[in-house]
């Protein structure tokens, strides 16, 4: 649950207290790590501040969904083992065999393969759309259609769709608007205030910050519903230890002050990405000419720390630069204080390949961290050749 008393302090006063008040017995500032699986009982049923089994509830995890709600804006904050249990959990408490989903074009090859290979087993059918498109969305509706699926910025072609539009398509249809805020985090972007009935983190990324865990979480506005995740997420299991809840809560204190410096670094770097003879394209939301950048400037705070770019000489070349870089890391995941590069087709979005989603072979995306920029540049400049 949200707490309240944290409701019109701004973002960067609720990442640091929300969820994290003083432990009562000691006065210790953060938030223990109760690394414990079970509780003593007072009597049957006498259970001191409602917690039994930590399956159900943990105070370092309580913490955490408290923190995530009031970031986002909600009423209910759950966190999860990863973002695809997260997804998981949230796409068996909303369907049922037979309902049917809209997802996006571009998207994280983690959550088509979901859809793809495990939920439509259970009758659950899907139909792919260009959320950044309200015709192409409302074409994919059927009378079935329970979830539309949207990331924005979406991954890796980092597309932009206008939340508040596709949330009136969505009520429209009698859907459930589902968000993946990964690559904005709470501090750019608030799916919720734009409609969004639900929100969804790999807190992997972002949140956490420094590429040392793996979580997930959902929030949503609606208690009701929020009962219900919670439900399934117990009934499920694939809750959060304490120490994940731990290190994440501890990443998001520094969220704010973060996600200024990644934003800032990328602009230099796509700059610099621009200018060079042998980048053919870059995307992102940032630039003018991208198509979803007005729309980007109005729903988003900044556009962030994630950068795609094409390169000439197709995808061997494409390939082999990922591979000269001395800075930037090669390696999956993204939104770590360190700046990471990879081939999408071959890498994150293997899974994809052969179906509506597939990325181009000669695409790089680069996750831009908060080290020197002239550093970042040069860098990508000299693997650029």
């Amino acid at each position: 649950m949200s707490d309240d008393s944290h409701e019109h302090q701004s973002f960067e006063t609720r990442a640091i207290h929300a969820g994290n008040t003083a432990d009562p017995q000691t006065g210790a500032v953060v938030p223990p790590i109760y690394q414990v699986s079970t509780y003593k009982q007072d009597g049957v049923g006498g259970l001191r501040g409602g917690y039994e089994y930590s399956r159900s509830a943990n105070p370092t995890r309580t913490a955490l969904e408290e923190n995530l709600a009031a970031l986002e804006g909600g009423r209910r904050g759950l966190a999860f083992a990863s973002g695809l249990a997260a997804e998981d959990c949230l796409l068996r408490t909303l369907l049922s065999p037979g309902d049917h989903v809209v997802i996006p074009n571009d998207a994280y090859g983690g959550t088509f393969r979901l859809f793809a290979k495990v939920v439509s087993r259970w009758g659950v059918e899907w139909s792919v759309a260009d959320t950044s498109d309200a015709d192409s969305v409302r074409a994919a509706i059927t009378p079935k259609t329970k979830v539309i699926w949207v990331e924005t910025p979406s991954n890796p072609l980092l597309g932009i769709t206008d939340i508040a539009m596709t949330a009136q398509i969505a009520r429209e249809a009698g859907a459930k608007l589902v968000v993946d805020n990964t690559f904005a985090s709470p501090y750019l972007q608030q799916p919720l205030a734009l409609g969004a009935d639900v929100v969804v983190h790999s807190l992997t990324k972002y949140m956490g910050g420094h590429s040392d865990v793996v979580g997930g979480a959902l929030v949503t506005a609606d208690e009701a519903l929020g009962e219900e995740l919670a439900y399934h997420q117990n009934a499920m299991g694939a809750v959060a230890g304490p120490f994940d809840s731990w290190v994440v809560l501890r990443g998001i204190k520094t969220l704010a002050v973060r996600m200024d410096r990644h934003a800032e670094n990328a602009a230099k770097v796509v700059e610099a990405l621009k200018r060079h003879p042998k980048v053919t394209k870059v995307l992102y939301p940032g630039l003018p000419e991208h198509p979803g950048h007005e729309i980007a400037a109005k729903q988003m705070r900044n556009f962030g720390g994630m950068v795609s770019f094409q390169v000439a000489g197709g995808e061997e070349e494409a390939v082999a630069v990922c591979g000269r870089t001395k800075i930037f890391t090669l390696a999956e995941s993204l939104g770590g204080v360190e700046s990471l590069i990879e081939h999408p087709g071959r890498m994150t979005h293997a899974s994809v390949a052969g179906s509506a989603l597939e990325v181009p072979a000669d695409l790089i995306r680069v996750s831009v961290g908060i080290e020197n920029a002239d550093d970042l540049v040069a860098d990508l400049v000299q693997a650029l050749g």
